[in-house]
């Protein structure tokens, strides 16, 4: 019996399915693989997939074999030098089948290498993650549009036209229409058989109705019918994420890189949840002020400290731009901890107040290898007042990694 395997779900690779029954397989070594390669990537490199190595041990086969001693009888095609009750030295043990890499001495074993998509090496290194707070995720208030077929038309550009249709429509107006003349030219051909006079006059007009049978247009103007799309309302999951950094004096340009890079982590980690994704760039010194991203990383813009005129706009931002009852809003502060003795109570009141009750989470890492300053321990009297804020501190680049994984790892 014959069997027809649809394969139009799948992508242009006909093993999408043996690729993902792989992956569930040896998920345990890919994902070590995943995250050895992550600590030698940079993160701009971080949405593109991964060329892993799966130790050869790890796909290895179940087999049988023969154990050392014991009597067995074999039988030895060809064999011109032993008869029965001759006894044959045991062949060394070898491991049969394997490859050996280049080398001058030894034998080594054939690397097994598998590339990852960009795709499949998000999802294994977001997998023991999540957004925090994803309840009160709301379809979109702007929607946006997309075109949707709509049935058949009777106008429309040659590119839109539907052949198969048009040829239905054609072929049953000439069906129709040659009905008539079929019908006639039975009665005619019935009486040209019985009626043997008059043969020429039959057939004259047997040869006219043929005629107009053929004279009927194979397609015409009437049968043609064009795809018909109308747009329809798109609804999409949208969120808002702020990026709010210090950009004072004491800011170096190295600590300025490494807030970039857990912004960008952050903002890919919030491409998995949602298919739309407003950034809002703030930097601040003494006063604060909403920017595109070039400024808000390259600007040599520097100055005094002043946390609160940060927080003040973000509050002035989600009010007058982002109601919450629309978008799910996420805020990201770097900084190196330093700010006006006075200003840090400030702060805290403002997130208390203002910001906190509205949010969906609000992750502060502060940048720097030594003691904690007020701004610090302004923001641990917020944490214990909110269970979505979050604060840790950042030395260096190694450290981005595991704290952005501590701030978002799943709960059990």
């Amino acid at each position: 019996m014959s069997q027809f395997i649809d394969r139009r779900q799948n992508s242009k690779s006909k093993s999408t399915i043996n690729r993902q029954r792989f992956i569930r397989r040896f998920k345990q070594q890919i994902k070590e693989a995943v995250a050895e390669s992550i600590n030698k990537r940079s993160i701009t490199d971080i949405n593109q997939g991964e060329k892993i190595i799966i130790p050869k041990t790890d796909l290895s086969e179940p087999s049988f074999g023969y154990g050392k001693g014991g009597i067995r009888e074999v039988i030895l095609p060809g064999n011109k030098e032993f008869t029965a009750g001759d006894k044959i030295k045991r062949p060394k043990a070898t491991d049969g089948g394997s490859g050996s890499e280049a080398s001058n001495q030894g034998e080594g074993i054939d690397e097994f290498i598998f590339e990852l998509t960009k795709d499949e090496f998000l999802d294994l290194f977001f997998e023991d993650l999540e957004l925090p707070d994803l309840v009160k995720t709301k379809l979109a208030s702007e929607p946006t549009y997309e075109q949707v077929k709509a049935g058949f038309s009777t106008v429309g550009t040659p590119p839109n036209i539907h052949l198969i249709r048009s040829l239905k429509n054609a072929i049953s107006r000439r069906k129709v229409f040659s009905k008539a003349y079929s019908k006639k030219i039975k009665k005619l051909e019935d009486k040209l058989n019985d009626n043997k006079e008059n043969n020429k006059d039959i057939k004259s007009k047997i040869k006219k109705l043929k005629n107009k049978i053929k004279a009927i247009p194979f397609i015409d103007n009437f049968d043609i019918r064009y795809n018909s799309r109308i747009k329809q309302k798109k609804m999409t999951t949208q969120a808002v994420m702020f990026c709010v950094m210090d950009v004072s004096g004491s800011m170096d340009e190295t600590k300025k890189e490494m807030a970039k890079r857990f912004f960008i982590l952050l903002y890919l980690f919030l491409t998995k949840s949602y298919q739309k994704i407003t950034i809002v760039f703030i930097r601040h010194h003494t006063t604060a002020k909403e920017v595109d991203e070039q400024e808000f990383f390259y600007s040599r813009e520097t100055g005094g400290t002043v946390v609160s005129s940060a927080l003040e706009l973000v509050h002035k931002i989600i009010v007058e731009r982002f109601p919450t009852t629309d978008w799910n809003i996420y805020v990201a502060q770097a900084s190196d901890g330093d700010n006006w003795n006075a200003d840090s109570p400030k702060c805290r009141d403002i997130l208390v107040k203002k910001i906190m009750p509205y949010i969906q989470h609000y992750a502060y890492v502060e940048i720097l290898p030594r003691h904690h300053q007020s701004l610090w321990q302004s923001y641990i009297a917020v944490r214990e007042t909110y269970k979505n804020f979050a604060i840790r501190n950042i030395a260096n680049i190694k450290d981005i990694y595991p704290v952005f994984h501590d701030l978002f790892k799943r709960t059990l």
